[in-house]
């Protein structure tokens, strides 16, 4: 795999950890029209993919169609990203049996055998990922502080990976 930018193989192991860690982001089709949609990813490294659980009757999952191109949109504390792929509806019900957990049912409490319930597929090819080291708690905290003077949010150079 090969990634170009200021530290590849490490701002991708970055990326990972923190989408592991969190999983919460937002996922659009880049061409819909649509506004992004709060998603719960799960990742499957090894073929650079992001996973989601979600219901056939919404207008994001209605508009992909064939395919489409799409972008993840996350941040974890220090880290934001947007991961750049395409994104597919894969009927797969054993997938959804191994990422089906608490955190899903708090999103979709109708349960994993919902008949409504699919899985998409985003097959990542790049992401930009910045990682700030003044940490965005601390720049709010400057920002309410009466009298304080923020120097400005530091976030950091943006890093590329190319992830196909």
């Amino acid at each position: 795999m090969a990634n170009s930018g200021h530290g590849g193989d490490a701002t991708q192991q970055q990326l990972w950890d923190a989408i592991e860690g969190r999983r919460v982001g937002m996922l659009e089709l880049t061409r819909s029209g649509l506004h992004a949609q709060p998603m719960l990813a799960f990742v499957e490294r090894r073929k650079n993919r992001l996973w989601f659980v979600a219901r056939r009757d919404t207008d994001l999952v209605r508009s992909i169609g064939e395919g489409g191109c799409s972008a993840f949109v996350f941040q974890d504390g220090d880290l934001m990203a947007s991961v750049a792929g395409a994104l597919r509806v894969v009927e797969d019900r054993r997938r959804m049996g191994r990422y089906w957990n608490a955190t899903v049912t708090a999103w979709l409490p109708e349960g994993l055998h919902d008949p409504n319930l699919t899985m998409l597929c985003m097959d990542c090819v790049d992401a930009e990922v910045w990682m700030s080291g003044v940490g965005l708690t601390k720049f709010s905290w400057e920002l309410a502080w009466p009298g304080a003077r923020p120097q400005g949010l530091d976030i950091g150079v943006p890093r590329h990976a190319t992830l196909h």
